[in-house]
């Protein structure tokens, strides 16, 4: 078997659980991803599977868009949104600050 897909990967999941499923389903060894994405994480997973893997380092390198959420003025004891809160602040800022901050990425 040889191919792409497209899957859309649910939050709880992690990149290799759903390339282990797929090596499952296809009964084969050779499928590989074209990117990780975090397990709280939800969108689309490139898995290439066959010979089409050899593209996962072409495919790597085109853009790629994220959309995320964000939630500010907590601090969590894991860094992220799944752990508990250990301080919370308020926090404002204006139009400009938020654009100049995220250029800066």
């Amino acid at each position: 078997m040889n191919g792409i897909l497209l899957i859309d990967k649910k939050q709880g999941v992690t990149s290799r659980d759903v390339v282990n499923e797929v090596a499952h389903f296809f009964n084969t060894k050779k499928v590989g991803h074209t990117g990780t994405l975090d397990p709280i994480a939800t969108g689309v997973l490139v898995v290439c599977i066959g010979n089409c893997t050899k593209l996962v380092e072409i495919l790597t390198c085109d853009e790629k868009e994220y959309v995320a959420t964000i939630k500010l003025g907590i601090k969590t004891d894991t860094g992220d949104i799944t752990g508990n809160i250990v301080s919370k602040k308020d926090y404002s800022f204006t139009r400009t600050t938020l654009e100049s901050v995220l250029k800066s990425f």
